[in-house]
């Protein structure tokens, strides 16, 4: 049979430190992939946000369209000062002046 061997006390530690740093780096690796993961499912969460954001601002422009079709359809053509309420008819132009007949 062969003679056993004593490691020192100092041996003995650092194979402890070396089995600590390696348990504590384990831990750490979790941490982080724990980590990962929730920041994972936040971006998952704005990317939902932001798609609903961007379905709301299509839904809004479509609303537009239809309204500013319904005030040219009733109104025609022409600009509005949403401050005052006052709309402006765009000028309309003469026989005349769409033929190029002089005045």
């Amino acid at each position: 049979m062969a003679n056993e061997v004593k490691f020192t006390e100092d041996e003995l530690q650092k194979l402890q430190t070396i089995q600590t740093t390696y348990q504590n780096l384990q831990t750490g690796f979790g941490q982080f992939r724990v980590q990962r993961m929730l920041l994972e499912q936040q971006m998952n969460s704005l990317d939902e946000a932001e798609l609903g954001l961007e379905t709301d601002y299509t839904k809004a422009q479509e609303n537009e369209r239809e309204f500013v079709k319904s005030l040219n359809d009733k109104y025609g053509p022409g600009s509005l000062d949403p401050a005052t309420g006052v709309f402006t008819p765009a000028p309309t132009a003469t026989t005349e002046e769409a033929t190029g007949a002089p005045k």
